[in-house]
C-alpha cells in the first residue's frame, strides 16, 4: 500500500530565489497566493486544476467576497492555507 505526494509545489522549492518570477514556472502550471492580505504563501499548481468542480467552487467564493482585484500580479484565494492544501492533495489523487 502507497500514497501519493500532492503534485502542488511551494514556489519557494521550485527554483532558486534568484530567477524572475515568471521563470520558475513550468508550462501548465500557474502560481497562485493563498492566505490573508499580511501573509500570502505562493503556490505553483497544474492549470488542470482550473477545471476541477471543487476548484471552481473555491474560485466563485473568493470572486463574490473579495472580487477580481489581484494586487499580488497572481491568482489570489483569500483562504486558509490549510484548507488549500487539502483540496490541492484531493485533487492530485483524481
Amino acid at each position: 500500500m502507497g500514497f501519493r505526494l500532492p503534485r502542488v509545489v511551494l514556489s519557494k522549492k521550485l527554483v532558486p530565489k534568484s530567477f524572475p518570477s515568471t521563470v520558475d514556472i513550468p508550462k501548465g502550471y500557474l502560481a497562485v497566493y493563498v492566505g490573508d492580505e499580511n501573509k500570502m504563501k505562493r503556490f505553483v499548481i497544474p492549470v488542470s486544476y482550473l477545471n476541477q468542480p471543487s476548484f471552481q467552487e473555491l474560485l466563485s467564493q473568493a470572486e463574490e467576497e473579495f472580487g477580481f482585484n489581484h494586487p499580488m500580479g497572481a491568482l489570489t484565494i483569500p483562504c486558509r492555507e490549510d484548507l488549500f492544501i487539502d483540496l490541492i492533495s484531493h485533487l492530485s489523487d483524481l
